[in-house]
């Protein structure tokens, strides 16, 4: 979709820039970015410097910038969904009806919020989807102390992960988690550093988080009118 999208208004003051948030380095994100094959600009956030600055705490999620350097709409999850829509057999089970109704609540976000972009590139300012400051303000995640505590054991969290000590790692990302359980990129980025010693070194992963009774929700939904 992105692709599209940039390809289609080309030379129209709109362009996509797509950014992978990884730790893992090039090495995690190259053959997805080379297998989509973008026309735009692609990325690699190697130090989450794109959270702190944007506020993302889960991703897909997405940004947009005005020709001033202006955010007009903060951080929102946005999935580029193409192909066939997802039938519900006759015989599904509560889990595949629950599956299936998530996939379909997708699809129509996905298709309202390209809609909303579409309107945004047309108008510009005029778009009714371009937020004022004080709006775009309110809709931003907010940042208390333990907010940037978090941010902080997350960063040694990642050092120390690139030093090799992974036991020292998981206990600063683990601090992180606790503090801003909300962010789910710090559980993401940790299980996916992980790899083969998640469950020693967390005895969890991002399916039994979500699950937690009283868990924050993975995605808020969009909020357009």
């Amino acid at each position: 979709m992105w692709r599209e999208l940039r390809d289609e208004y080309q030379g129209r003051g709109f362009e996509v820039v797509s950014v992978a948030i990884d730790s893992g380095g090039a090495a995690k994100v190259r053959e997805y970015i080379e297998a989509a094959k973008p026309t735009h600009p692609s990325l690699l956030d190697v130090d989450h410097v794109t959270t702190l600055l944007y506020g993302f705490v889960n991703a897909p999620s997405s940004v947009w910038i005005d020709e001033r350097g202006v955010l007009v709409r903060p951080p929102e999850t946005v999935y580029a969904l193409r192909g066939p829509e997802p039938v519900m057999p006759a015989d599904a089970t509560p889990d595949i009806v629950a599956r299936v109704t998530f996939q379909l609540t997708l699809r129509d976000e996905s298709r309202r919020y390209t809609a909303a972009l579409r309107d945004w590139i047309e108008k510009g300012a005029a778009s009714r989807y371009a937020l004022p400051p004080d709006e775009v303000v309110r809709r931003s995640q907010p940042r208390p102390p333990e907010s940037s505590r978090a941010a902080a054991e997350f960063a040694l969290g990642r050092e120390l992960h690139r030093r090799g000590d992974l036991d020292r790692a998981a206990a600063h990302f683990s601090e992180a988690r606790r503090l801003e359980p909300a962010n789910w990129t710090y559980s993401r980025q940790a299980f996916s550093l992980a790899g083969d010693e998640r469950e020693r070194l967390y005895a969890t992963d991002l399916g039994r988080e979500r699950n937690k009774p009283g868990a924050p929700p993975l995605y808020q939904p969009l909020d357009l009118p």
